[in-house]
């Protein structure tokens, strides 16, 4: 068992099923030694999604842990698809996209629900990577936050 597996599994956190394409595209690709991840929703255990608008039905703290559940929701696409959080070798980039109200503007400190989740998954050294946090008029079904990666492989896969 590798550091990664070892890092979630002292965390404690329940990865919900992997999600199936709703539209015509794929949730992952291997193109040499990246992985890209597709853009995921806050998928929970039950296979419901978390919905609401930040600054209307939740508030910053609810957007943060709905940050981290889409988090959680890629690890789990990574898991299916890998077999192992181990064959990651760090996080490249995340773009998260907060589904909130014109006024609200802390959609950095939302979309950390998801990069500190990854810091703790692969050290801050691999698990942060670049990203890009920003503000939609809505999203998809009216889930709270959406968010795409994109990982490097380790060279033995």
């Amino acid at each position: 068992m590798g550091l990664a597996t070892e890092n979630f599994k002292a965390l404690g956190l329940n990865l919900p099923p992997a999600p199936t394409p709703l539209g015509v595209y794929k949730p992952f690709l291997i193109d040499g030694k990246h992985v890209y991840v597709s853009g995921h929703g806050p998928v929970q255990d039950d296979k419901n999604l978390i919905i609401g608008r930040i600054g209307e039905e939740l508030d910053i703290e609810q957007g943060k842990l709905a940050a981290r559940q889409v988090g959680l929701t890629i690890l789990s696409t990574l898991m299916t698809n890998l077999g192992s959080l181990d064959k990651i070798k760090r996080v490249i980039k995340v773009l998260g996209m907060v589904n909130a109200t014109p006024d609200f503007g802390r959609h950095p400190y939302v979309i950390n629900g998801c990069s500190e989740l990854f810091a703790k998954i692969w050290g801050e050294e691999n698990g942060i990577g670049v990203r890009s946090a920003v503000g939609m008029g809505s999203l998809p079904d009216n889930i709270p936050v959406e968010i795409e990666a994109l990982f490097e492989l380790h060279e033995e896969l």
